[in-house]
């Protein structure tokens, strides 16, 4: 077969390209390859693309223009700048809605408040707001929290130290937070933290469910809904999982319609939306879906960040014994002096003393955010403070993983775990701003739940520190998972003792 005229010098001349592309290129960070842009390169290491984004960014000097492929919309500005911060999510905040996008990619979430915009969003935070901040809530939940630490959390923490056995802290805190939200939104006790670590269908749900959904922010978005149509692969595990988590909620809310009908009411927010005790925004209706989007959005929100944050927590006061040791000094302080050197459970009350512990779970959240990154897409082209010019067709990544590491943010001593650091000289907890310490979020969609989520996690923490010892297992590896969660990977495998007898 003869070959047209000028086929070999096609091919020698794309393959000079190229080569001169890429030595051009022989320092880059990430190398930027003919058409496909910087996919190939961030797709090499995404199996440890939190830290590989910590060390862009520092690299950068804070902020990097990722090139996608050019013939889609994949196209990032990644930023741990705090002005860029502030702006995008306070000064500015009307030009950077979740956008269509978000929804498409966290089309599970539904309308609820973390994939909603503009007057939807506001009438899912006055409710949520109105309903967390219900003093006869708040003492349900401080009510409910101890007594399923009581109850449960030292009944498996007593069995497993009686067996002498490993057991994984991350899967136990999954369990406690997984029961504690339930209850407080639903006012069910699914009781999956017991000594026969029986099997959750919805929180396998759940996992899956996020894993697929940060694949489809790593892969060309018309990849990952040929995925879906054809039925395969992630979008597969997506599909299982979206209707495992629709079955259980729908019994969820027929158990609570069958409950009120009989006259059986209790504090939950469940029984708040469907008795009407919580008012409505204008366009809301109490229909299923809306209860199925609430409820699903605030299961998130509660079991999954908690979980991670008490996780991340622990392994990092176990691996400092000094902060361990200023731990259990600041909880001996607080006890009286009749219970010392005895097992107890802390109330809610009680650990607004703690403020050494506060400043521990502030320096795990700023090292090991438990969301570790979030995206934003403007309305209209913009400047940002740092200078960088984004448009519509451009996506902004925060890292919050990132961010909590920055040199430039948080000192030299950034990487190290100080938890000193928040507490100013006269002993209380240093403020920070927001667009620098994004673990709850800022602006108008900081957290509503962050003084529910301290509360909680003190609580544990306290009883945990107070009342057990905990040993990490030999040769036990720890690392962050792929996944819009930060979670471990491999879990935290701990050996736990009890310290009174």
């Amino acid at each position: 077969m003869v070959l047209p005229f000028g086929f070999f010098e096609l091919i020698l001349a794309a393959t000079c390209y190229i080569s001169f592309s890429l030595l051009r290129q022989r320092h880059a960070i990430l190398y930027d390859w003919p058409l496909l842009g910087m996919l190939p390169s961030l797709a090499r290491g995404v199996g440890r693309i939190h830290e590989r984004c910590e060390e862009i960014l520092r690299e950068t000097g804070g902020t990097f223009l990722f090139k996608g492929p050019w013939f889609i919309h994949m196209d990032m500005l990644a930023t741990v700048d705090p002005s860029d911060v502030h702006y995008i999510m306070s000064s500015n905040f009307l030009n950077f809605p979740k956008g269509n996008e978000f929804r498409e990619i966290f089309d599970v979430l539904g309308d609820g408040i973390f994939n909603s915009d503009y007057e939807l969003w506001r009438g899912h935070r006055k409710v949520t707001n109105a309903l967390i901040n219900n003093q006869r809530f708040q003492r349900f939940l401080a009510m409910m929290t101890t007594q399923k630490l009581a109850k449960d959390l030292t009944l498996v923490l007593n069995h497993v130290a009686s067996k002498g056995v490993v057991v994984d802290m991350q899967d136990v805190f999954q369990r406690l937070t997984f029961d504690t939200t339930c209850m407080f939104v639903t006012g069910y006790d699914p009781g999956c933290l017991s000594i026969d670590f029986k099997h959750v269908p919805f929180s396998q749900a759940l996992d899956e469910a996020e894993e697929a959904i940060f694949t489809r922010h790593v892969v060309p978005k018309g990849v990952w809904k040929l995925q879906r149509w054809l039925g395969f692969g992630n979008e597969k595990k997506l599909k299982r999982a979206w209707e495992t988590l629709d079955d259980v909620i729908a019994g969820l809310i027929a158990r609570k319609r069958k409950d009120l009908s009989d006259g059986v009411v209790s504090e939950d927010m469940l029984t708040c939306l469907m008795t009407g005790q919580q008012s409505y925004s204008d366009g809301f209706k109490q229909d299923d879906k809306f209860l199925r989007d609430t409820i699903l959005n605030l299961m998130i929100a509660g079991r999954d960040t908690t979980s991670s944050s008490l996780t991340w927590f622990l392994w990092l006061v176990v691996t400092h014994p000094h902060v361990e040791e200023k731990i259990r000094e600041e909880i001996s302080a607080i006890i009286p002096e009749s219970e010392l050197g005895k097992p107890r459970v802390f109330k809610a009350k009680e650990t607004n003393k703690l403020v050494y512990l506060h400043a521990t779970f502030c320096e795990a959240l700023r090292l090991y955010p438990p969301v570790p990154f979030q995206h934003k897409a403007p309305i209209k082209p913009d400047t940002l403070p740092s200078g960088h010019r984004v448009d519509p067709n451009m996506k902004i990544m925060f890292s919050l993983y990132g961010m909590g590491r920055m040199e430039t943010i948080w000192g030299e001593d950034s990487c190290e775990f100080k938890p000193e650091r928040w507490i100013t000289d006269k002993n209380m907890i240093r403020h920070e701003p927001s667009n620098k310490f994004l673990s709850f979020n800022a602006g108008p969609r900081t957290c509503i739940g962050r003084q529910v989520a301290f509360t909680q996690m003190k609580t544990v923490g306290a009883t945990i520190f107070h009342n057990y010892n905990f040993e990490m297992v030999k040769g036990h590896i720890v690392a962050p998972n792929v996944s819009i969660i930060l979670y471990m990977k491999h879990g935290l495998k701990v050996r736990v003792t009890p310290r009174w007898p």
